[in-house]
């Protein structure tokens, strides 16, 4: 920049270069890391160290007391070989599928009903209503929704056997949490009605940001509600579905509450699940250093999982914008 001062017949040009920025300036640019250090530090301790710690004992052969005994792989290499861990493992996928499948398309018809029919035909406050109680259980403590369950489905006074008794089908009554064979598909169906309001909330939240003239397009040229949920609805929350799949899959592959209070892993291991498999193992069978390979080899699964599921969403977003554009 240059400037040009006057004095009497003389002009004196001079020129002035950009100083160094002033170090007192209201807006330094490293001001923003001041706001992110107290989540990093809070990550770090939560988080960051506590699975480090985790993952050396893994490493390990522990009883909980005295000095860790240094095995290498040899607890993963266990791991290979038992039953229980793989079974374990078999019972989560059905969790996921109770948790985040289930849910995720539930949750999408009754979104779009709440939103296109209930709240069009009686009013968003009955729309709001209906939405509340659908998201009740995610409010309720898993353990105090746990025990109630266990008492609707207790087989003697349980109120779903007295119910089936009174409707004329008390030969459908069962022992629904003591029986293996319809003892996880007991709790999956207990999980379903815990985890369906956070897809509806989410998915009604999605539809609110979707342009109405889309529907009054599609209503125009004699699409029904179907046409209209497939070819409007699903393309345009297509971000929020993929936020409901990760997290509701990240729910399920470490729920613990659930089978804590219900059945805590039985009858027989019919509902272990990795989680309570590992809290066993630690607790119950003071075995710290196989308990700690477990949860370690459940963390790598969910963590790579998430990775995907975001790398899903971003191509999808990036595909999106290009047949936009």
């Amino acid at each position: 920049m240059t400037v040009t001062v006057e004095k009497g017949t003389r002009a004196t040009r001079k020129t002035r270069h950009p100083g160094p920025r002033n170090p007192r300036s209201p807006h330094p640019r490293n001001s923003y890391a001041l706001f992110l250090l107290p989540g990093a530090l809070a990550a770090l301790t939560v988080i960051v160290i506590p699975f480090l710690m985790n993952t050396a004992v893994g490493f390990t052969s522990w009883q909980g007391v005295g000095d860790p005994k240094w095995t290498g792989l040899a607890n993963y290499r266990d791991l290979l070989d038992d039953a229980e861990f793989w079974a374990s493992f078999r019972h989560s996928l059905f969790m996921v599928v109770a948790m985040a499948a289930v849910p995720t398309l539930v949750g999408l018809v009754l979104a779009a009903a709440l939103f296109d029919y209930v709240a069009k035909h009686f009013g968003t406050r009955i729309a709001a209503i209906l939405r509340a109680c659908f998201y009740l259980p995610q409010v309720l403590p898993i353990a105090v929704a746990g025990i109630v369950w266990s008492w609707i489905l207790a087989p003697d006074n349980g109120s779903l056997n007295a119910l089936l008794k009174a409707v004329g089908l008390g030969s459908w009554q069962q022992d629904w949490l003591g029986d293996p064979d319809i003892a996880l598909y007991s709790v999956m169906g207990v999980m379903v009605w815990v985890q369906l309001g956070f897809p509806l909330v989410v998915f009604m939240a999605g539809l609110q940001r979707v342009d109405p003239q889309l529907y009054e397009a599609a209503e125009l040229d004699g699409a029904g509600w179907w046409r209209r949920f497939w070819h409007i609805t699903l393309p345009q929350i297509r971000p929020e579905i993929y936020v409901v799949l990760t997290w509701c899959t990240i729910a399920a592959l470490k729920v613990f509450g659930a089978v804590y209070v219900l059945t805590k892993g039985g009858p027989g291991g019919a509902t272990d699940v990795p989680s309570y498999f590992s809290f066993t193992t630690f607790f119950e069978k003071t075995q710290v250093g196989y308990g700690a390979a477990i949860s370690t080899v459940l963390t790598v699964i969910i963590l790579v999982l998430s990775l995907a599921f975001l790398k899903l969403q971003t191509r999808a977003e990036d595909a999106a914008e290009g047949a936009r554009t």
